[in-house]
């Protein structure tokens, strides 16, 4: 079940009421894939602030990327028995054992921003809070079609494959371009470039070595959109004869759209799904303390919206 956040806040309302309340000061674990990520920097610092308005204690971890060191930090988590766990997966295609070992340790468990491959099979009290990615991918590519008028070469930056973020944006981009309105678009060519400003750099720099003809450059996110960025005006590219385009609408990635660099991003809202990902936590909690099934749906999905020239003096959102 895929519910948007406006029907969420409807669902928790209508949650039963009971004498029975949270333990004073519940315990809440949460492992980053990376802490030196700036969207997850602002999803992170969401959680801990409205951990400190409900009074939960909350302990962080940086699982740097490294799926072994966030399966340990997992596993300290089960032997020390937090009230919940909060885990944003470095490796969200390989979160089978992860749910099947909190949910045998009894303890309530809440995916953030990066979608489990098995989303449709979670086990009683666990649940995913983030976006559609597909949503993301496609408000993305309709804009580079409409800029492009249906036709030209593109280029695509791809996230991490281990990640369904990355997976299922790139799909939805490839599927607009199927369109008859978009079909004259043709992607030379995709690489990954691991989310990263660097990684951007580095996979446009190597394009740009070998001459390769596009008119756009769509990365899953803005920070390798800001990398490819960086490449094209070191190579002296003019940048008003290629459309970039990213995902998330980061404060820096507002900037170089304002300054006539990035022609599109999509807002994604890290506040929301951080503060949405504590309070999903709590429900889930009370439920398991109060015995009793959880009226958390297994998805809570908050909307993408598009940001462009003409829209972005609306961000960054405070």
């Amino acid at each position: 079940m895929r519910t948007t956040l406006k029907t969420f806040a409807t669902l928790l309302c209508m949650l039963p009421l009971s004498t029975q309340v949270l333990a004073a000061s519940p315990r809440v674990s949460v492992t980053m894939s990376a802490f030196d990520d700036n969207f997850l920097t602002v999803l992170r610092s969401a959680i801990a602030q409205q951990a400190a308005t409900d009074g939960v204690k909350v302990q962080f971890e940086d699982g740097k990327n490294d799926v072994s060191k966030q399966s340990s930090q997992i596993d300290n988590f089960i032997s020390s028995q937090p009230d919940a766990i909060i885990i944003n997966p470095v490796d969200s295609t390989g979160v089978l054992p992860i749910s099947q070992n909190t949910a045998d340790a009894d303890i309530p468990l809440v995916y953030v921003n990066r979608e489990p491959i098995n989303i449709k099979t979670l086990p009683p009290y666990q649940a995913f809070v983030g976006s559609s990615e597909i949503e993301g991918g496609t408000l993305e590519a309709n804009e580079v079609c409409r800029l492009l008028h249906g036709k030209g070469n593109v280029l695509i930056m791809q996230g991490d494959l281990s990640q369904q973020s990355a997976i299922l944006r790139t799909k939805a981009v490839e599927e607009v371009f199927k369109r008859p309105d978009c079909n004259g678009i043709k992607v030379v060519d995709k690489q990954i470039g691991k989310w990263t400003r660097t990684g951007g750099n580095d996979l446009m720099a190597n394009w740009l070595s070998t001459n390769v003809k596009f008119d756009a450059v769509i990365a899953n996110n803005d920070e390798m959109a800001l990398g490819a960025i960086q490449a094209l005006k070191a190579s002296g590219r003019d940048m008003k004869s290629v459309v970039v385009a990213g995902i998330d609408a980061t404060d820096d990635a507002v900037a170089a759209m304002k300054a006539g660099d990035l022609a599109v991003t999509v807002f994604q809202d890290a506040k929301a799904q951080g503060r949405q990902s504590l309070q999903v936590a709590e429900q889930l909690i009370k439920a398991k303390q109060q015995n009793q099934p959880t009226a958390v749906p297994k998805s809570i999905l908050i909307p993408y919206t598009l940001v462009t020239p003409a829209t972005v003096n609306q961000y960054p959102k405070k």
